[in-house]
């Protein structure tokens, strides 16, 4: 089978895996508890695409599902948080614009990871 066969299905395999959250910064021990939910977020290879949503590339359903676990071992306790897994295939077909002029989305960055 050619290139583009595997290439197609490797779009639907690999996953991006999104964190959303709106966590209480009133006081200064709040700040200090969202500000490291966003570093744990940033240490573990996820990458701001707004202030409060982080996103990562995973090759492998089994890979995400690490990449969320690890989020879920690090809820603060109060606030909400989101985690949602879309495959590359629907993140590619995402339209983002900054104002009215559009923007490219992505490519994913090849990782390496040694466990």
């Amino acid at each position: 089978m050619n290139e583009s066969y595997y290439s197609r299905l490797n779009a639907y395999r690999s996953l991006w895996v999104l964190v959303f959250f709106d966590l209480p910064t009133d006081t200064k021990k709040d700040r200090s508890i969202a500000s490291k939910f966003r570093k744990r977020l940033l240490d573990d290879g996820f990458a701001m695409f707004q202030f409060s949503i982080y996103m990562r590339f995973c090759a492998s359903r089994e890979n995400a599902e690490v990449h969320s676990k690890r989020v879920r071992i690090n809820l603060p306790p109060k606030g909400k948080v989101g985690i949602m897994q879309i495959t590359d295939k629907q993140f590619g077909m995402m339209e983002v614009f900054y104002g009215k002029k559009p923007m490219e989305t992505e490519a994913p960055v090849q990782q390496l990871e040694l466990f």
